[in-house]
């Protein structure tokens, strides 16, 4: 891995490089286009795109019921075990979220509240392709069941042996109320749009590649999204307390994800650096995903060393990471430090992975920065909130005049008379 020695402030600009959101514009306009093509001709588009992208005919879109149920057999049983451990994991963190409308009556003649919704339907979308991702049902359908929602609809690409069991399963545990086989920029647009198979929801949540991503972005407004996710990232801040082989482990536990993964490594050691850096290319040697791995390694991940733990925070905060470990001494103690990050794993025995599985907090988070100003998915996702207002004839008439100084001021007479016409009419009544 690349070794970093500079000031705080060439860092600063040195990490920009690797966490910078881009867009790239032959991408965006082909996804315009595949947005365009779903909404004027629907079905048809999606089976032409998905002929096209996936090289399967397509000529139901909807899983069948049974073929879902079916897929909880054929599981492994050690794997619908580990599958009901994470749903139990994951309802238990995510039922503190939940939040309640309230009501304010602290002024006489005038009640102010707050009603909280949950929406009608959503969209989830599972990527295909590399890897199976059953976990990410989990942790977007879970959060959205808790929430209220009325129906979950799930999208995931088409596979020439059929969707894989796991993933079925994992719909089926997390109570998904229908999963259809299409991918990709093609996908995103049917939930958006809806199409004669499938319906249009209210917000589509879930990870996907550039072309997803493009397409969530492109459809934000006619529907709400999670997020415009990136590459996975991990960041880890250690010392010389830290275990090489271990951090070497966990930064290829999100390099292998995609070749534009980003681990980094951000330590006061030197000595640390390097040994982390060895640990990282014997780890690669026998690694399944090697290749995507070391991609990411090579292309996207550096180890940054810096003169005080106060710099390394200070560089983290910047980089504002998806996944943050702290493995120094006593880390608990340093969490107040951190600012920007999606998630964050304290000392030795929070591994990165026990985030992506098991542990309940959930591992749709923001990623590329954007943990400077957003959440990970949680069951405020799935809710929207309402305000109302009712005023007695009194309480109207002891702010009239400022409600209708306010509305002059801004040069809206009709906002004012709105106000005035109450008294009017209650002058003509009399």
């Amino acid at each position: 891995m690349k070794i970093y020695q500079e000031s705080l402030a060439k860092m600063k600009q040195i990490v920009k490089n690797y966490t910078q959101q881009t867009s790239d514009f032959t991408i965006e306009r082909q996804v315009s286009e595949i947005i365009e093509n779903v909404r004027q001709k629907k079905d048809q588009a999606l089976r032409e795109y998905e002929l096209k992208f996936d090289r399967t005919s397509i000529e139901d879109f909807i899983v069948p019921t049974a073929e879902i149920q079916q897929a909880l057999q054929k599981i492994s049983p050690e794997l619908r075990q580990a599958l009901e451990h994470a749903k139990k994991n994951i309802i238990s963190f995510h039922e503190k979220e939940l939040t309640s409308g309230f009501i304010d009556t602290s002024v006489a003649g005038i009640i102010r509240g707050q009603k909280v919704t949950p929406l009608q339907r959503v969209g989830i979308y599972v990527p295909g392709g590399t890897a199976a991702y059953p976990s990410t049902i989990l942790m977007s359908a879970l959060p959205a069941k808790i929430a209220g929602v009325d129906q979950i609809i799930m999208v995931t690409p088409p596979q020439k042996g059929g969707i894989n069991p796991a993933v079925l399963a994992a719909a089926a545990i997390a109570g998904v109320d229908s999963v259809y086989q299409v991918g990709g920029a093609q996908a995103i647009a049917a939930l958006a749009y809806g199409t004669e198979s499938i319906p249009a929801v209210n917000k589509i949540v879930g990870p996907g590649n550039i072309y997803v991503a493009t397409a969530k972005k492109q459809v934000f407004g006619q529907v709400a999204i999670d997020m415009v996710a990136g590459p996975s990232e991990i960041g880890i801040l250690a010392d010389e307390t830290a275990d090489p082989a271990e951090l070497a482990a966990d930064l290829l536990s999100q390099a292998e994800h995609d070749r534009r993964a980003r681990p980094m490594l951000i330590t006061d050691s030197l000595s640390l650096a390097k040994k982390v850096s060895q640990a990282v290319d014997q780890q690669l040697v026998d690694l399944p995903r090697r290749e995507i791995a070391q991609t990411a390694v090579e292309n996207r991940g550096f180890i940054a060393v810096m003169p005080s733990v106060s710099e390394m925070f200070d560089l983290m905060n910047e980089v504002a990471p998806e996944h943050l470990e702290i493995q120094l001494a006593d880390p608990s103690q340093y969490l107040s430090y951190i600012r920007n990050a999606g998630s964050v794993f304290l000392g030795r025995y929070a591994s990165e992975p026990l985030g992506d599985y098991l542990a309940g907090p959930n591992h749709v988070l923001p990623t590329g920065g954007t943990a400077k100003f957003s959440s990970p998915l949680g069951v405020y996702d799935f809710v929207k909130k309402t305000s109302f207002i009712q005023f007695s004839q009194a309480a109207l008439a002891a702010d009239i005049a400022d409600i209708t100084k306010l509305a002059r001021t801004e040069g809206l007479e009709a906002h004012a008379r709105a106000v005035e016409q109450r008294f009017k009419n209650l002058k003509e009544e009399n």
